[in-house]
């Protein structure tokens, strides 16, 4: 992309249990963020109950819009284009979101851009906050690490809305595996933070656990990590010994992390990348950041720990791109719960 337009977009994400909405001039320049969270709500499940969550964006949709134009101080009139996350995603999250996003594009007669949400997570490695120091730009071609909840995954990206998908999960992705060990170890929802925090007082050595072993050395799988922990929290208590918490959580996470780390690290060589982008909600765990900060390689690009969970600044950002090289779709756009980079 030799010459890009000046625009504002204005972005709505709502994919999975946050309704969040956010300004970006020009691809990077932050102007403006809210999110609504739901997680308190859906703790008590155990994690996010898809009827509740896409009642709760209809209850949150609009003042989320309202409050994001009053922080940017412009109205509705300033902008140059609507994006949106269109999948993938909770469908019914996903339909309110598109649906208020239809909705402005229409009444004001402005492009509707239909993002995916994790191309978003990718473009959240551009963002900076309006006003403040500019970063350099993460240069190509670049392997980016996805690792999130519901996907982990290499993508090769050689140009701006160019992927090369390299491996992805076999069975749970990194963060369900979170989740699901946090859930074994009777830390509460979600389980990251929760295994992160406990894993601070624990031994990352005590406990080896199974690493998976497979065709594609830039694919993932997590379930027999899981299992590994499920049979060692299973023989603690047939012995009757207490379970000890912050070790097996430091060395699930541990392992985890090594995973992680030496499957992209060994992808940015293999295919000669100039520097590295980790994103999406994972990528807030600190000792998966300290990993990737602390080796001299590669320069990596990690976004700041406001931008790894999911955000609109993300879909603003990565919409500005498709604005920019004519990816604008037609009012006809239908949310796609299981679109994913080609």
């Amino acid at each position: 992309m030799s010459s890009l337009p000046n625009a504002r977009i204005l972005a709505i994400e709502s994919s999975c249990d946050e309704t969040a909405c956010a300004v970006i001039e020009n691809g990077r320049a932050l102007l403006a963020s809210t999110v609504a969270s739901q997680m308190d709500i859906h703790a008590r499940y155990g994690g996010v109950f898809p009827e509740v969550a896409s009642r709760q964006h209809v209850l949150s949709v609009i003042p989320v819009v309202q409050q994001t134009l009053a922080k940017s101080n412009l109205s509705l009139n300033d902008m140059d284009a609507i994006a949106v996350t269109r999948g993938p995603g909770l469908a019914g999250s996903l339909v309110v979101g598109m649906n208020m996003a239809k909705g402005l594009a229409l009444a004001l007669g402005l492009p509707l851009v239909g993002v995916n949400h994790l191309e978003g997570h990718i473009y959240s490695a551009w963002i900076h906050t309006a006003g403040e120091a500019i970063p350099p730009e993460p240069q190509f071609p670049l392997m980016a690490l996805l690792v999130s909840g519901g996907h982990t995954e290499l993508n090769l990206m050689t140009d701006h809305l160019t992927y090369k998908r390299l491996g992805s999960t076999l069975d749970d992705a990194a963060g369900e595996a979170f989740d699901k060990v946090g859930r074994l170890l009777g830390l509460p929802f979600p389980g990251g933070p929760a295994i992160q925090k406990a894993a601070e007082s624990g031994e990352s050595t005590r406990f080896k656990f199974t690493r998976a072993k497979l065709d594609n050395p830039y694919a993932f799988s997590f379930s027999g990590l899981k299992t590994a922990v499920l049979y060692e929290v299973n023989a603690l208590k047939k012995a009757g010994v207490e379970l000890p918490v912050a070790d097996l959580a430091a060395s699930f996470q541990a392992t985890a992390v090594d995973i992680l780390f030496n499957k992209t690290m060994q992808a940015a060589r293999d295919f000669k990348a100039k520097e590295i982008l980790v994103a999406g909600g994972v990528s807030a765990n600190k000792a998966l950041r300290t990993a990737f900060q602390s080796q001299t390689e590669f320069k990596v690009n990690i976004p700041a720990f406001s931008l790894c969970t999911d955000n609109a600044a993300m879909i603003a950002a990565a919409g500005y791109y498709c604005y920019a090289s004519g990816h604008v779709s037609t009012m006809d756009m239908d949310v796609q719960p299981t679109w994913a980079l080609s």
